[in-house]
């Protein structure tokens, strides 16, 4: 049998699909810290609960903060 071709399985492959809705404001907050750092809104939004999550300081109880700059 020949070997597999294609694509290697990812180790930790993203598999899961979210939507999200946000209020004008923070989609506006949320481009804009996107296009002054090059990143996608995904990225954005991985960073954000990465450094939320290390800081439990700045997140309430139960609740997952994006913690993005003010860009203004």
């Amino acid at each position: 049998m020949s070997p597999r071709t294609g694509r290697p399985k990812a180790e930790n492959p993203l598999n899961v699909d979210l939507k999200v809705r946000f209020d004008q404001d923070t989609n506006t907050r949320l481009l804009a810290y996107c296009k002054k750092h090059g990143i996608t809104r995904t990225e954005a939004i991985r960073l954000g609960i990465d450094v939320g999550g290390k800081n439990q300081a700045l997140c309430r109880p139960g609740h997952i903060h994006l913690l993005l700059e003010e860009t203004q």
